[in-house]
């Protein structure tokens, strides 16, 4: 049975304007009443939230603490979501920075930007960020003595300095220097963040509160438009341990009202298949276009492959010079362009920070309607607050449209009671009684393998300040984070794992290491990293030293003087340290990204050259391979599949023992790209050939349920022929993190690489 399309008017939305502005904030001229609201709670608060809705300013609200004279002559850093956003962010800070009078040199701090530093101050990524925070001056010689930095940053580069993942070299001082020396702290687009950026958030948060750094002055600004219920609790376990957090949304008043968004008429539609999906987002893009020329328009969408087969649509409709791609390949050249085109085609790229404006402005809302899919409740309420934007406008009374394409689950799940008459809130209340839109990975995350991957940092933390009275506060960090992430085992747990993981990454990562693998390792970190190894490969030694029929001391002596022992231990050390990057690793993507060339315009619009992921260029492009480049020569008539093939070295029963259901790092396992089960060779596969890639390997057969639920949430998961002494079969193989947690959440009972049990409290 055909599900129903359902249609609803959303009321017009208005912001508070600020009828009396602080004399510090005189400067603004003019400002919203949750911008004011943002610089009077960061006088006694440690934490602001900012919930205004999208295109109501809160990057200059959350600039506004900066102000406050605690903050004035300090650090400060702000952490935008996207690289793309970096350089954006960077020219709003620099323009509030002069318009206030702050002393603050503001720079751009992506990988791209450090990398460009002069290698006088360093030649490592974390030495030359570390020389900027300990002296701006010996990187920027215009800084001058004494300046404060407004370092503008990404996700990346803040998880890398404050969970000590820099290299060994740099790791502790660019550590201290982000836990230590910015006073003010900005996370905008905090809703965007996956599971374990969210971790580094709250992490960071907590340490803020257990450390001192709130007592001292430090502000924590948090920007978004739509919290995750997570958030929320994890933020409310956080005042509950005596953090101050304020909540500012700017909508709460009905006196001077501003309108910010007009008026939209809704339908909600379920997602069809692909090939029709494309043929009904043409059809309506052409009618609106050729109804309506003078609208402006966009289609926003989650698959990249999608995005760009509906360009080819519209083109192929003579809409070439109507339309414009945004999309993560696309170089600023191509985004500006895009920008003036009526109809823009988009990825989720614009979600964060793209305002769509149009030059010139014009009088009414920028985007007059808006075609969009929805994976979550977050990207949904971003992308329809996307449509309709009119503050400041001459004009707010023209109605905007909006198509929202939800998964049938909605449908399943009661959309279709949806009371359409009743406005906003009502959509608001119906969509949060959707479990098919929840962000399930953050809880489940935080209840799992989070412990393990925060036990870095507070070891290191801890090791730093054995010797000091402060010492104490690692097990208080570990008990509020506890608390906020809803932990059920204790510090010394994760403790003597990351002890043994830490060894173990260090033997791994040591090229030049003969003899015995544990000189260099010291204290209890030897006893964990043994145990675990006995445990994991040799089960009956390690009976007997669980019995104590042998000793600790025998198994060092046989490391030290038996090479065939020290070459095993140095192997698993390798595996071992591989399996975990699924949990360690801050990007989930396989391989690194390419650069290409693109002269026929399949991806690009003006610009011939970007970078892509090598998986996205197999599945769906033809391509032509030198030493020197890549370039794309057509579009795939039908999407490639990829699979790998993993060579095992023993029979089919002790495969199913020892490698399935299980964190492993793989050996021998290449990739293939396929079609009707024909290989289709390139040279490129070679070129994507690693040593080891982890992962988990199931039976879709024995598993069928789970395996249902990953592949209707399209969660990615490939094929993989083992083939072993005695057997040949398919199975299905999870690289990444989201489906390792999704296999955990549906039943299936999986093994860490050191054969614990992969819980989810």
């Amino acid at each position: 049975m055909a599900l129903e399309k359902l249609t609803i008017a959303l009321e017009a939305k208005n912001i508070e304007a600020c009828n009396n502005l602080p004399s510090e904030l005189a400067f603004m001229g003019q400002a919203l009443q949750h911008q004011v609201d943002v610089f009077e709670k960061a006088r006694e608060h440690d934490i602001i939230l900012d919930l205004a809705p999208t295109g109501t300013g809160k990057t200059k609200a959350a600039f506004t603490v900066l102000l406050h004279k605690c903050n004035r002559n300090q650090n400060a850093v702000y952490i935008a979501p996207t690289n793309a956003l970096v350089e954006q962010q960077k020219q709003a800070a620099e323009e509030f920075v002069q318009k206030a009078g702050l002393p603050h040199f503001v720079i751009a701090a992506s990988a791209k930007e450090v990398k460009s530093w002069s290698d006088k101050v360093g030649a490592r990524p974390g030495e030359k960020i570390y020389n900027l925070l300990r002296n701006p001056a010996t990187i920027f010689p215009e800084v001058g003595g004494n300046r404060p930095v407004l370092l503008v940053t990404n996700p990346d580069i803040f998880y890398y300095a404050t969970f000590f993942a820099y290299q060994r070299l740099d790791r502790v001082n660019i550590a201290s220097q982000f836990y230590s020396s910015f006073a003010t702290v900005i996370f905008d687009e905090f809703h965007l963040y996956d599971a374990k950026q969210l971790v580094g958030l709250l992490f960071y948060l907590a340490l803020s509160h257990e450390f001192g750094f709130f007592n001292h002055g430090r502000r924590a600004v948090l920007l978004t438009a739509t919290p995750e219920p997570a958030c929320d609790a994890a933020l409310a376990s956080l005042k509950n341990r005596g953090v101050k957090i304020a909540f500012v949304d700017g909508e709460a008043s009905t006196t001077h009202l501003l309108p910010s968004q007009t008026a939209v008429n809704l339908e909600l539609r379920p997602q069809p298949d692909r090939e029709q999906f494309l043929s009904e987002l043409r059809d309506e893009v052409v009618q609106r276009f050729q109804s309506h020329p003078d609208h402006y328009g966009a289609v926003i969408l989650d698959s990249l492959d999608q995005i760009n087969r509906l360009s080819d649509l519209l083109q192929q409709k003579g809409l070439t010079s109507q339309v414009g791609r945004i999309t993560g390949p696309s170089p600023l050249a191509d985004r500006q362009r895009a920008a003036q085109c009526p109809i823009i085609v988009a990825t989720s790229t614009v979600d964060v920070g793209f305002n769509f404006e149009r030059n010139p402005a014009p009088d009414r809302q920028t985007l007059d309607w808006i075609i969009f899919s929805a994976r979550d409740r977050a990207s949904f309420w971003q992308r329809i607050g996307r449509v309709g934007r009119v503050l400041g406008r001459q004009q707010a009374n023209i109605p905007s449209e909006a198509i929202a394409y939800l998964f049938e689950k909605a449908w399943e799940q009661g959309l279709d009671s949806l009371d359409c008459l009743g406005g906003r809130a009502a959509l608001q209340q119906k969509l949060s009684d959707l479990t098919c839109l929840d962000r399930p990975f953050l809880s489940v995350y935080w209840q799992s393998e989070a412990f393990l991957e925060i036990a870095r940092p507070l070891l290191k933390l801890e090791e730093m300040m054995q010797d000091l009275s402060q010492s104490e506060l690692i097990s208080k960090l570990y008990s509020t984070l506890k608390a906020v992430l809803g932990g059920k085992r204790d510090w010394a747990y994760y403790r003597r794992r990351m002890q043994a993981l830490n060894a173990a990454e260090a033997i791994a990562n040591d090229k030049k290491l003969t003899g015995d693998p544990l000189k260099f390792v010291k204290g209890q970190a030897r006893w964990e990293l043994v145990t675990t190894f006995l445990k994991a490969e040799c089960s009956e030694e390690w009976a007997d030293l669980d019995a104590k029929r042998t000793t600790f001391q025998q198994y060092e002596k046989v490391f030290r003087e038996d090479s065939e022992a020290a070459d095993a231990l140095k192997k698993f050390c390798k595996y071992f340290n591989a399996s975990y990057a699924p949990l360690f690793g801050f990007r989930s993507s396989l391989f690194e990204s390419l650069k290409i060339k693109d002269p026929k315009g399949f991806i690009l619009d003006l610009s011939d050259e970007t970078l892509l992921d090598p998986i996205h260029l197999l599945r769906y492009y033809e391509f032509a391979t030198s030493s020197e480049e890549i370039e794309i020569t057509n579009r795939a008539e039908l999407p490639y599949q990829i699979s790998f093939r993993l060579r095992y070295r023993g029979d089919r029963l002790n495969f199913i023992a020892t490698q399935m259901n299980k964190l492993k790092a793989f050996e021998d396992c290449r990739i293939e790209r396929r079609r009707d089960n024909a290989i289709s060779p390139t040279p490129l596969l070679t070129k994507l050939e690693k040593e080891l890639i982890p992962g988990v390997i199931i039976c879709p057969i024995t598993n069928a349920p789970a395996y249902y639920r990953l592949r209707q949430e399209k969660i990615t998961s490939y094929l993989i022929t083992v083939s072993g002494n005695n057997f040949e079969k398919e199975y299905a193989f999870l690289p990444g993190l989201p489906g390792i947690l999704s296999l955990a959440m549906y039943g299936v009972k999986l093994k860490l690489p050191d054969d614990d049990d992969f819980l989810i409290f």
